[in-house]
């Protein structure tokens, strides 16, 4: 069972915890770490804008990217939410084990 990180941003820590609350309690992520306070800097409708944001890392199985990806599109109050998904290569098995086992 392939496993992967699955890389977010949200306007607040608030509306982050909404989404790591719902991914978690829905099985769709083992875990959600949540980084406050990253500043983002990018182009949005032709300006360059910047913004303050909280970073969420999920722990997922690859076969339940697409239904976290719409989990976290209608909850997220962007209208165009960074959600992508690394894939994991390595690392200690019984941690990659937990994640499987958790979102069965």
């Amino acid at each position: 069972m392939r496993t992967c990180f699955v890389y977010m941003t949200a306007g607040s820590v608030d509306e982050a915890r909404k989404i790591g609350q719902a991914l978690v309690s829905k099985r769709l992520a083992a875990c959600v770490n949540i980084i406050d306070r990253m500043e983002s800097f990018y182009w949005w409708e032709g300006k360059v804008r910047s913004a303050g944001e909280a970073v969420m890392i999920a722990k997922t199985r690859e076969s339940l990217v697409a239904s976290l990806t719409q989990e976290v599109k209608n909850l997220h109050s962007y209208e165009c939410p960074c959600i992508v998904s690394l894939p994991i290569t390595d690392g200690h098995k019984p941690f990659l084990d937990w994640i499987v086992r958790e979102t069965e």
